[in-house]
């Protein structure tokens, strides 16, 4: 006897042990799913994804918007426990091979690396690296800031052309980050960060890095509308961004022999300038394998990965690859896994 079961478009490819002739007292219920869409985000590491086949198939139905698909799927009550086809909680999403090393039993050397490598950094910062004009240090973070009025000092051109491009870094990685680099695993929340690196660059995110944990959650279709998603998934944005680097970097490009001269001069007697410079090499490092990580998780490797070698030009890179990239809102959704309790009649 079948109580309050809708059934939708799902098959079953295993019933070797059930058998609807059962004794009066004995009942089965089919349990449905509710059907909200996420976007499904697969899980990527630094290795390569391949996914394996489930036993209890499903057909995807179309969903009222274009671009959006749901995946149904139900589940007997009564199933057979050992049919790893139907076992709980295998339900929607094909789980990688090897996706529980990832989730539960991390290879933490990459992390304990990335640790290793953020206290050397500070303590070089902190300790190694040049300090010999600390006063004309404040003083050109001042004017850089626009804390200083016009005193006739003019500004090295490609000191100026670094100082706003890094501002501009944060933007990107936070394009990159959110929401394909979120970490569902360790629930940290990677905004707090991105809001850090636009103060500590590099140094602030590393920490993100030692921490995070794939693969990120699913996205509700709901979030793609609001803010902050809505404006880092704009192309205006991107297209901005990049517009406004490339303008920064042909201005350094421009100056003239004696700018650059002086800008060496600065690299080896200042800490500011020292630590920025780093910060930035930092950062263009990086930038390759979260280009990597956000186009796996689109789906958009097999069409894109010609930018992965072009993500190694520092920002021109990365900046190019948020312009080009598809949006979130046109990847195939699926719903959750909540399961609805049968009524007995």
């Amino acid at each position: 006897m079948l109580a309050n079961a809708s059934l939708i478009s799902c098959n079953f490819s295993k019933f070797s042990s059930l058998t609807f002739k059962s004794r009066p007292e004995t009942r089965n219920f089919l349990q449905t799913q509710n059907l909200k869409p996420r976007v499904s985000i697969p899980k990527t590491s630094f290795g390569s994804s391949i996914f394996r086949s489930v036993d209890c198939k499903t057909f995807i139905l179309p969903f009222q918007q274009k671009g959006h698909s749901q995946i149904c799927q139900s589940t007997l009550k009564g199933e057979n426990k050992e049919d790893p086809g139907l076992n709980e909680g295998d339900g929607l999403e094909n789980k990688p091979e090897g996706s529980g090393n990832v989730a539960e039993g991390r290879d933490w050397t990459t992390s304990i690396l990335l640790f290793v490598l953020w206290g050397a950094l500070l303590y070089y910062v902190f300790n190694l690296s040049p300090n010999q004009t600390p006063t004309r240090d404040m003083y050109f973070l001042k004017k850089l800031l626009n804390l200083k009025g016009d005193d006739g000092f003019r500004m090295n051109q490609v000191l100026v052309s670094l100082w706003y491009i890094m501002g501009l870094w944060p933007l990107v990685y936070s394009k990159l980050l959110l929401p394909t680099g979120r970490s569902s695993q360790s629930k940290i929340p990677v905004w707090p960060f991105t809001v850090l690196s636009f103060f500590g660059g590099a140094y602030a995110l590393l920490p993100y890095f030692v921490l995070w944990k794939p693969p990120p959650p699913p996205v509700e279709e709901t979030e793609l509308s609001r803010w902050p998603l809505n404006f880092l998934e704009s192309k205006i944005t991107a297209a901005v961004t990049l517009a406004t680097g490339l303008g920064l970097l042909v201005s350094a490009g421009l100056a003239t022999g004696d700018d650059w001269s002086e800008f060496f001069q600065y690299f080896r007697e200042s800490r500011f300038i020292h630590v920025t410079c780093i910060d930035f090499t930092l950062l263009s490092t990086f930038a390759p394998f979260w280009v990597y990580n956000d186009m796996t998780a689109r789906k958009w490797f097999d069409k894109g990965s010609w930018l992965l070698f072009l993500s190694l030009v520092p920002f021109v890179g990365p900046a190019l690859y948020n312009v080009l990239r598809p949006p979130l809102s046109a990847l195939p959704a699926t719903v959750s896994s909540t399961t609805s309790k049968p009524e007995d009649t």
